[in-house]
C-alpha cells in the first residue's frame, strides 16, 4: 500500500512539472509569434503596374534601371522602319532611400521629356486586419520639356500664354491599393495635374483624373496587368481619350519584362493620362505595342 501511494505521489508530482514546463514553452512560443497583424507584401509585385506607378516601393538601397518602349504605325503613308514607323524610349533610374521612400528620374527620346518623381508609402495593408485594409502612397511627378515644333505635345500649347519657352508639368497622385487574395490585387488613383502653360484656345493648366490598375496573377512568375485613367474635365477644342492598357508581366529573378497593348504613346503621367489622342483599337496606327525592361540593384549589401 505505500507502495503505491508513493507511485501517486511521484505520477503527481511528474504532471505538475510536466503542465508547468509546457506553460512556460507556450509563453515563450507566443511571445515570439505575435498575434499582431503582419504588413501584407507584393501588392502588386513591381513598382509599376504598365502605364503608371503601383503602390510598391523597393526595399532600403535598391536601384532600379529600366527602359521603357513604345512602338506604333503612322496614321498614313508607308511603313518607313522595320516593325514599327515610330518609337519612343524612356531610360530611367530609380533609388529606395528607404523602405517607404523612392525618388526616381527619366528621360524619353521621342518626345524629349524628362520627367522626376518622389514617392512615400505612409500607410501599409495589414494581413487579416479590419483596421488597415489597404495601402497607400503620396506620388508626385514633375516634368519638363522645351515649347518647340520638335516637342512631342508643341499643337496643345499656346506660346503666347507665358514668357518663358519652357513647359513645366505637376502630377500629383494618391495611390491606393488592396491585396484581396494571393493572386488580385487592385489600385486607384486620384490624380491632379497642372501645368505653367495654358492650353491653346483652351485656356486649361489644371485636369483631373481617376486611374484604375489590376493584377491577376497567372503562375509563379507570369501576372496579367490592365490600367485605365478616367479624365473628369478633358480639353474642349482637341480630341482626346482615356488611355487603356492590357498586359502581361513576367519577373525573371531581378529582372522585370511587360509585354502591354495600349493606345498610350507617352510616358511622362501629365502627357499620357490626358493627351491621347488615339483610340484603343487596331485602325489607322492606334494599336501600340509596349516593351519594358527593369533591372533590380541591391547596392546595400546588409539588406537582404
Amino acid at each position: 500500500m505505500k507502495v503505491i501511494n508513493l507511485l501517486y505521489i511521484i505520477a503527481l508530482t511528474l504532471l505538475v512539472n510536466f503542465n508547468g514546463n509546457a506553460q512556460n514553452l507556450l509563453d515563450k512560443l507566443n511571445k515570439e509569434f505575435s498575434k499582431e497583424p503582419v504588413n501584407e507584401i507584393a501588392t502588386f509585385k513591381t513598382t509599376r503596374i504598365g502605364l503608371s506607378h503601383s503602390i510598391e516601393t523597393r526595399k532600403k538601397g535598391a536601384l532600379e534601371i529600366s527602359m521603357y518602349n513604345r512602338y506604333w504605325n503612322r496614321k498614313q503613308g508607308t511603313t518607313q522602319s522595320f516593325l514599327a514607323d515610330e518609337v519612343n524610349i524612356r531610360f530611367g533610374l530609380d533609388y529606395a532611400f528607404s523602405d517607404n521612400f523612392t525618388v526616381g528620374l527619366g528621360h524619353s527620346i521621342n518626345d524629349k521629356i524628362t520627367d522626376g518623381f518622389v514617392k512615400y508609402k505612409f500607410l501599409r495593408q495589414k494581413k487579416n486586419s479590419k483596421k488597415k485594409p489597404f495601402s497607400m502612397a503620396f506620388f508626385q511627378e514633375v516634368s519638363y520639356r522645351d515649347n518647340n515644333p520638335n516637342s512631342g505635345s508643341y499643337s496643345f500649347y499656346n506660346n503666347n500664354s507665358s514668357n518663358s519657352s519652357s513647359i513645366y508639368s505637376f502630377t500629383s497622385q494618391l495611390l491606393i491599393a488592396r491585396k484581396f487574395n494571393s493572386k488580385f490585387s487592385m489600385q486607384v488613383s486620384p490624380t491632379f495635374i497642372t501645368r505653367n502653360k495654358d492650353f491653346a484656345n483652351d485656356q486649361s493648366r489644371s485636369q483631373f483624373a481617376m486611374g484604375f490598375g489590376a493584377r491577376y496573377k497567372v503562375g509563379g512568375h507570369v501576372s496579367i496587368v490592365s490600367e485605365y485613367y478616367s479624365v473628369f474635365n478633358p480639353l474642349k477644342l482637341t480630341k482626346t481619350y482615356n488611355p487603356f492598357m492590357l498586359g502581361v508581366n513576367w519577373e525573371v529573378s531581378n529582372l522585370l519584362l511587360q509585354f502591354q497593348m495600349t493606345n498610350a504613346r507617352n510616358f511622362a503621367k501629365d502627357i499620357f493620362i490626358t493627351q491621347t489622342t488615339n483610340n484603343f483599337n487596331f485602325h489607322d496606327g492606334n494599336f501600340h505595342f509596349g516593351f519594358n525592361a527593369t533591372f533590380v540593384l541591391q547596392t546595400n549589401k546588409n539588406k537582404l
